[in-house]
């Protein structure tokens, strides 16, 4: 397959820390300076979403770095229109890097006279004119099937592998992997496969949403490290309570594991006061200075792991290599060491 010309990088407004350590990075693998595309996205005075790109995109390979995150209406339409802006200028590929897919908890019907909101946005991606879409962790796999385009879904798993490898370094045989409901037990499985631990899984009944009736531990959590793992963190009600019950189950001490650290209304403050130990997220959306600033939230950065994988859509190579744990090693050079 040709390969087209340089993989040219554009931002939005929801994740710019995130987009320019891409760019440094796609910098260093190049040999040459790639910066983000000249643009300005701003907002009439009714909030009318305005765009408008400053370099030449004709037959270039674009790709738009943004996040569907809080504000989720917002950030979704500047992707749109972002794409419609690229389109009309006859760039010849447009990929849709969204590290944090928003409306992906709306993915099926669970009661009467609702939306599947995720399909929704899926077919409003497409139909502006997006070619394929990077993403990492959707809530729900079966969404990729939402699209009529590729895409490509990274997963955290590996270097939350890595980070634990590293921060539990010689207390490996200490530790238990979470799931903090029954429907995320794939994800924690595929911790606890990767780090060689068992895993345990804390049942929930909820009353109704938001709130939390009651929770049991399933499995012996005495005297071990629990690690809960998840893909979203939002008012941080559930995994609070979770580390609580497991505390009171025996656990040693806890900590978390958290792909898309939505965090909030109360989050940071419940996370802060809580029995936590540590909550690790990544940095697939924006976080806040409370966020930067709480003593036990961690951000583990993905610059690195979605550098690689643009660039392997740009060569045409694979892009399933980066699920393995000991292929990101490598682009996470001198943050770990598991020797």
């Amino acid at each position: 397959m040709p390969v087209m010309t340089e993989p040219k990088l554009i931002a939005g407004n929801a994740n710019q820390s995130l987009a320019a350590s891409i760019a440094r990075r796609m910098s260093m693998h190049r040999g040459m300076n790639v910066g983000l595309c000249d643009a300005r996205v701003e907002r009439f005075n009714d909030q009318e979403i305005f765009v408008e790109v400053f370099e030449n995109v004709r037959g270039e390979d674009m790709y738009i770095i943004q996040s569907t995150s809080n504000p989720a209406n917002d950030n979704l339409m500047e992707l749109l229109i972002m794409t419609d802006a690229l389109k009309r200028s006859s760039a010849a590929r447009i990929t849709a890097v969204i590290p944090y897919f928003g409306y992906a908890r709306q993915d099926r019907r669970a009661k009467a006279r609702t939306p599947i909101s995720a399909k929704l946005v899926a077919n409003l991606i497409t139909e502006a004119g997006v070619d394929r879409v990077l993403t990492m962790d959707l809530h729900a796999a079966q969404i990729q099937g939402f699209f009529d385009i590729p895409v490509d879904n990274l997963y955290a798993a590996p270097v939350f592998a890595l980070d634990v490898q590293h921060h539990f370094k010689g207390r490996m045989d200490d530790l238990m992997v979470v799931s903090p409901d029954v429907g995320g037990v794939a994800r924690a499985r595929e911790l606890a496969t990767r780090i060689g631990a068992p895993l345990s899984i804390v049942d929930k009944r909820r009353e109704r949403a938001g709130e939390i009736a009651e929770m049991t531990v399933i499995g012996d959590v005495r005297g071990k490290a629990c690690i809960i793992v998840d893909d979203i963190c939002d008012t941080a009600g559930t995994l609070v309570k979770a580390a609580q019950v497991l505390t009171d189950s025996g656990a040693t001490e806890v900590h978390a594991y958290i792909t898309h650290g939505v965090l909030s209304g109360p989050a940071v403050e419940r996370v802060t006061n809580s029995v936590m130990k540590s909550l690790v997220i990544t940095d697939s959306i924006q976080p806040t200075d409370a966020v930067k600033n709480a003593p036990n939230i961690r951000i583990v950065p993905t610059a690195p792991m979605f550098t690689q994988a643009i660039l392997n859509i740009w060569n045409g190579t694979s892009v399933s290599s980066l699920f393995e744990t000991d292929n990101l090693l490598p682009i996470y050079e001198g943050l770990y060491s598991t020797s």
